[in-house]
């Protein structure tokens, strides 16, 4: 009776652990916020994407001009007091486009990071936890991750149509074997941890196990490959805009605007300029961030810095 309690007892308090490292990291969330804002690169690109956020939030409130409005016998012109930064070939003002090309590459770049990461854990914790589904799944997503990312989302735009929901799940598509490999990958490692088999003896159930003991495993590297899905998004939407497999050509987004402008390069460079300026200081932003991020999640980083 008293070897029996005590392994129960044993066996509790393994699988205590993972309530306690959950305790923990929640009051270190604010130590890691304050650790990721210490230094003046974070803190640059932290302020950089909120203001960028900021500017698509309030595009209404802050644009002069109908983005879409065309006005062909003003095409071409430069600064004025109407038009900020001037027009395009077809009269349209570039300040309010470039200001409401803010919100289709950050929706792209959020909708992205959210449908992959969902799409990519759900998988990567199949294959991890079920050795039946990772023969097939896995064999699945080598080939997805086989194709270009480019090519294969231009071949779903050219099949579904131009619109803003295609393209994302196109983007998606290919970033969903990437974090389905990652997840998989934890959930291997940690599905022989003490904790998990002291769960398993204790008879918790399967979903109960996945959820509460090897999901939170998966959070910090989910938050670092998120980044990186969100600026990896955001320039293959301009890429394909800039391809013409993008959204709509009236739609006001960076890639149409670069787009748009390549014909008049040289006789108005702020055509492609400004959205361009645009793209490289949103991705910069969330590639230094998403650094940052990985130096702190990272174990083995950490002790570096």
């Amino acid at each position: 009776m008293t070897t029996d309690s005590g392994n129960t007892m044993k066996a509790e308090e393994a699988l205590d652990l993972p309530d306690m490292e959950e305790a923990q990291n929640a009051s270190g969330f604010g130590q890691l916020i304050r650790g990721i804002l210490s230094t003046w690169p974070a803190r640059i690109s932290a302020v950089v994407l909120l203001l960028i956020i900021l500017m698509a939030v309030f595009a209404p409130y802050l644009g002069t001009v109908d983005p879409v409005r065309l006005d062909p016998s003003q095409r071409l012109q430069g600064s004025t007091a109407a038009h900020w930064l001037g027009t395009d070939s077809f009269g349209r003002d570039l300040y309010s486009r470039v200001v409401y090309g803010a919100r289709i590459s950050l929706a792209v770049g959020a909708g992205t990071v959210v449908v992959a990461l969902l799409a990519g854990v759900f998988f990567g914790v199949l294959t991890g936890y079920f050795r039946w589904a990772d023969i097939v799944i896995m064999r699945f997503m080598d080939g997805l991750m086989a194709i270009p990312g480019i090519l294969l989302a231009i071949a779903l735009v050219a099949i579904s149509g131009a619109t803003l929901t295609t393209v994302l799940i196109a983007i998606s598509i290919p970033e969903v074997p990437r974090v389905a490999r990652m997840v998989r990958s934890v959930i291997m490692g940690v599905r022989n941890e003490p904790y998990v088999e002291a769960a398993s003896v204790l008879g918790t159930s399967t979903i109960k196990m996945i959820t509460r003991h090897m999901l939170p495993n998966t959070i910090a590297p989910l938050i670092v490959q998120g980044t990186y899905i969100f600026a990896s998004a955001i320039m293959t939407e301009s890429i394909l805009s800039f391809l013409g497999a993008g959204v709509p050509p009236e739609t006001p987004s960076w890639g149409n605007m670069m787009a748009d402008g390549r014909l008049y390069f040289l006789v108005k460079p702020e055509l492609i300029l400004y959205p361009g300026v645009m793209v490289s200081l949103t991705v910069l932003s969330v590639n230094m961030l998403g650094d940052v991020l990985r130096d702190r999640l990272d174990p083995r980083m950490a002790k570096r810095i």
